[in-house]
């Protein structure tokens, strides 16, 4: 196992905010996780485990040991009549991985491509896009216990998950809790895709492409193909412009509190939801509040999505997590203010 000293963080975290871990360890292997369990030297302190940086604000160095997670690997564990069963270390690239996967044959992930960071960093956050959870296509997982180095293998029905939640972003309560966060650290992950495969078009963007390119049975690649096409045109590339991709989450509420802000704002745009609630989009509010393409410090509102918060920093004065957090509770006055919903922070905030 590789272990450093003072590690600067700005390549590893994709808002490209400056900071450092004071000693950061390498995990490439389950065998990396149970050495570093078993040290004397490392089990009193506290860790941080980092994949791809896609969903963390840094608000300044790192004091705990930060665990970047790089265990690699994929490949087909079963095949039968009914579909395939794929499994991916925690260290792959969640977008390589979605592309393997519709080279192989093997359809269903498709509309979450294009989504930054890691397979192991998919399941705690419950990534989805376009209609599509990773819950619906989950599996189960492996993992080890960062406090007892007890091998784990968690299923759907252990993993709590919803709306961009899981067991993993929540802290155990009580002897009997089931909160795994910071404590279980995610080595692998198995999907089942299933053979009778149909598309996942409900959301606008799809539907428009089906009626723009008259294809009105589209194949996976295709799906897959414009989720590209429709992400690249809305969200900016993290290697260019310093993100965390959508900062908020889109906030759900009843049919009779929708009912009061379609009554002020009729042009709120809203999803009704299977269980009955309503889900509001957060870009469309923060930029009725007039927050698209202003800027706060060095951190600032993408002028083409109002939901992404973006890195307006540079070599000589970059952007800090201090600034995002600062705009972003701007944002959310705001918002609170106007329609009354308090906008909840998608990405973990660290320091």
């Amino acid at each position: 196992m590789v272990v450093e000293n003072h590690v600067p963080l700005q390549p590893l975290n994709t808002f490209g905010i400056a900071a450092r871990a004071h000693r950061l360890a390498r995990i490439r292997s389950e065998d990396d996780v149970l050495a570093l369990v078993r040290h004397p030297d490392w089990r009193p302190q506290e860790t941080f485990i980092l994949g791809g940086g896609s969903n963390i604000v840094l608000t300044g160095d790192l004091r705990q040991l930060v665990l970047k997670v790089e265990i690699p690997g994929r490949r087909l564990l079963r095949e039968d009549e009914r579909g395939w069963l794929v499994e991916a270390g925690a260290g792959e690239r969640w977008h390589a991985f979605v592309e393997w996967t519709l080279a192989q044959g093997w359809p269903g992930l498709e509309n979450l491509a294009l989504i930054p960071g890691t397979v192991g960093a998919a399941p705690v956050q419950n990534i989805g896009a376009y209609g599509v959870e990773l819950q619906d296509r989950f599996h189960s997982l492996d993992a080890i216990d960062l406090e007892t180095g007890e091998r784990l293998t968690l299923r759907h029905e252990h993993c709590a998950f919803g709306y961009r939640d899981s067991v993993f972003k929540h802290v155990r309560a009580g002897a009997c809790g089931m909160g795994l966060k910071g404590r279980a650290l995610i080595t692998r992950v198995r999907f089942w895709l299933p053979r009778l495969w149909r598309p996942e078009l409900g959301y606008q963007d799809l539907a428009r492409k089906v009626l723009e390119t008259g294809i009105a049975h589209p194949t996976p690649r295709q799906i897959f193909d414009w989720v590209c096409e429709i992400r690249r045109a809305k969200l900016p590339d993290p290697a260019v412009l310093g993100n965390a991709g959508s900062f908020f989450k889109n906030p759900t509420v009843t049919p009779e509190q929708c009912a009061d802000i379609i009554g002020r704002d009729p042009k709120v745009v809203h999803y009704p939801m299977p269980d009955g609630s309503v889900k509001l989009a957060a870009g469309w509010m923060i930029d009725a509040c007039g927050w698209k393409g202003k800027t706060v410090g060095h951190a600032g509102v993408y002028e083409k999505q109002a939901l992404v918060l973006v890195n307006r920093g540079d070599a000589e004065h970059p952007c800090t997590g201090g600034e995002v957090m600062t705009l972003a509770r701007l944002i959310q006055t705001s918002v609170y203010e106007r329609f009354g919903i308090r906008l909840e922070p998608e990405p973990v905030v660290v320091g």
